[in-house]
């Protein structure tokens, strides 16, 4: 079993940077590749980022490469999302989540057993 709890979110002005934080707790964090996806209103969840076990890997949608930045500290049980030169798009609710199985596509919302709660992300513009 896996917890998870995002922070970090807030309103930013468009072109800031905000960076997210996802709180783990349970033993299997260290063996679990994680993944921030976001929810518009009225829009589907997409996926926004994946980072391997090991953090050697990264997966980006278009949308976000070169803008956003995932990473991890297994020490800490913590992944990050490092969000800049942000756009109005991008206003979504932020949810973390962990894929315990390593089996199924990067980018599919099945793919990962857990999820947190989520937290909103504004951009004004």
């Amino acid at each position: 079993q896996v917890q998870l709890v995002e922070s970090g979110g807030g309103l930013v002005q468009a072109g800031g940077s905000v960076r997210l934080s996802c709180a783990a707790s349970g033993r299997t964090f260290s063996s679990s590749a994680m993944g921030w996806f976001r929810q518009a209103p009225g829009k589907v969840r997409e996926f926004v980022a994946r980072i391997s076990v090991s953090g050697r890997s990264t997966y980006y949608a278009d949308s976000v490469k070169g803008r956003f930045t995932i990473s991890r500290d297994n020490g800490k049980n913590t992944v990050y999302l490092q969000m800049n030169s942000l756009k109005p798009e991008d206003t979504a609710i932020y949810y973390c989540a962990a894929d315990t199985v390593l089996r199924g596509s990067y980018s599919s919302l099945g793919s990962y057993a857990y999820w947190g709660q989520g937290t909103q992300v504004t951009v004004s513009s």
